[in-house]
């Protein structure tokens, strides 16, 4: 036989395979993270059950679990190496799981997990197999909700958005329309533009499906980063529609149109349309570009192949990075078990009912909030009077206190909400009282002169929290976070007064009479609002 004829050599495939042992290990310091973060992850759980924002939250963990096993194949071509950079983010998801839980900032503790999670998987496996996880592990991303200042300021920004477009839409139809902030008013009929219109119960489980969309689509990384942010777009875009398409329907067959199933009903279509849109943008982005081959080949759930026949089987070892993240993870169990758990202190404090409503020459006359504020705004105490001095129009005086501020319930700003009654902020700036004293300190508060049509109105307010007057609102939210930490308080409380200012008023005049009513009220305060 000539030597041509000698067939040659095949590399014999490796399959690498987990034994139980191993496995069992596993599973067990999964479940050790799990225990180890169980107060922000029964603190999520409840959001999703709760919040429609983030009701698909309960979806994502199965979602993530069936990536994985998508790269079946290809992980167990691989040999895990182990790599100690995930013990640096197993380390670091210990330490900030530390600080969320003596700050009890749940939404700490929720990415501390997903921090701590990713450092595990990266120890265990190594760098080559973790490239091939990092997707499948980055839609968990989308399950922990937001802070509650940022969704909160998002959603405001998101019903004003919503209600201006849809009223563009409405008009489009020659409807006779009115808006004042987030309020549509047809003349027969006002529609609110709340936070259950906001797009946020769309926006956030679109951005999801995108990113799944994008994941699957086999285009270029160009076509598959615009086709995940092109879900806000839509979404904003089709949530305008749809209250549009209310406000018409309202106008011709009356309010029942946006109450009820139909309601309902409308909003499920929305999001449906929306997700079809996006697969709409694939057909146009596969014509677009170098891609060869059929929509089920670009676009497609694929499915692990089986492993080959004939190849060598290796059992996987485990690590020395992973036995170290293990070791971690104990160590931070001992350390929360023998640390111990500060309880939050709620200083005593005399009610908002007890307010004096008499202020020297100023008088008050107490008024109340609607319930529908009151759900939405989770306060504690509250006082709503108006006050008058017998020389101009009367002051409205708003305090909102709060006991804990940690589980999201918080003070809203005044620069976030009054623009959803249709207010312009006009000329904010921070200026001194100095005649008005705190703690033997000039008063500093928030000012601004807003519009609304030919109203005009000049607002205070400041942040009253824990002995500090606060004007920036970012510096509320790091001071709630030190003091959680050092003194396990989170109280703290909201002060605005506004007066309006006819036109041809003079605003001088109106600054002078809520200087003069903020030197009676910050002298009291501090009965009510605890240093």
């Amino acid at each position: 036989m000539s030597v041509d004829a000698i067939p040659s050599a095949v590399p014999q495939t490796t399959v690498w395979r987990l034994p139980s042992p191993l496995a069992i290990g596993m599973v067990a310091v999964l479940a050790l993270s799990i225990w180890l973060f169980w107060d922000g992850l029964y603190r999520m759980w409840g959001w999703w059950i709760e919040a429609p924002e983030y009701s698909h939250g309960i979806l994502i963990p199965p979602v993530a679990a069936f990536l994985i096993w998508q790269q079946k194949d290809r992980l167990e071509r691989v040999r895990f190496q182990g790599s100690w950079w995930g013990v640096a983010l197993v380390l670091l998801g210990g330490v900030l799981l530390l600080l969320g839980q003596l700050a009890t900032i749940y939404t700490l503790v929720q990415y501390a997990y997903l921090v701590t999670l990713f450092g595990l998987v990266l120890a265990f496996t190594g760098a080559p197999a973790f490239r091939l996880l990092f997707m499948p592990l980055f839609v968990l991303v989308f399950m922990v909700p937001l802070p509650q200042f940022v969704l909160a300021n998002l959603s405001t920004k998101l019903q004003l958005l919503s209600s201006q477009l849809g009223v563009w839409f409405m008009r489009l139809f020659d409807i006779s329309v009115f808006l004042e902030g987030n309020v549509i008013d047809l003349g027969g009929y006002k529609l609110q533009v709340a936070e259950a219109c906001d797009g946020l119960r769309y926006l956030f489980p679109l951005m999801t499906l995108g990113f799944l969309m994008a994941y699957f689509y086999k285009g270029a990384t160009w076509k598959r980063v615009l086709l995940f942010l092109s879900s806000i777009p839509i979404t904003l875009l089709m949530n305008s529609f749809r209250v549009g398409t209310i406000g018409v329907m309202v106008e011709h067959w009356g309010i029942e149109m946006a109450e009820g199933f139909l309601h309902e009903f409308q909003g499920w279509m929305v999001f449906m349309v929306s997700a079809a849109l996006l697969l709409g943008e694939i057909v146009v982005l596969n014509r677009i570009g170098r891609e060869k081959g059929t929509w089920r080949q670009l676009f497609g759930v694929e499915f692990p192949a089986p492993s080959p026949r004939g190849a060598r089987v290796e059992q996987r070892s485990v690590s020395a990075p992973f036995l170290a993240s293990g070791a971690l993870l104990l160590g931070f169990v001992a350390f929360t078990v023998l640390m111990p758990r500060p309880a939050e202190v709620f200083p005593q404090r005399a009610s908002f009912v007890d307010f004096p409503m008499d202020l020297g020459p100023w008088s008050g006359q107490r008024d109340s909030l609607d319930g529908i504020y009151l759900d939405a705004l989770k306060l504690d105490d509250y006082l709503l009077a108006n006050f008058v001095d017998g020389t101009g129009a009367p002051v409205n005086v708003y305090m909102a206190y709060y006991n804990s501020q940690r589980k999201g319930e918080a003070v809203h700003s005044p620069r976030s909400c009054l623009p959803g009654g249709g207010w312009q902020l006009r000329d904010f700036n921070q200026i001194t009282l100095d005649n008005v004293r705190v703690d033997h300190t000039p008063l500093r508060i928030n000012r601004t002169l807003i519009e609304l049509g030919d109203q005009r109105q000049l607002v205070y307010y400041w942040f009253q929290q824990r002995g500090r007057v606060i004007t920036n609102e970012f510096a509320v939210k790091w001071y709630l976070f030190w003091d959680a930490l050092n003194l396990h308080r989170t109280d703290g409380a909201l002060v605005r007064l506004i007066v309006a200012v006819p036109r041809g008023g003079e605003v001088a005049q109106a600054d002078r009479r809520l200087a003069a009513l903020a030197a009676r009220i910050a002298p009291t305060l501090p009965r009510y609002v605890p240093n």
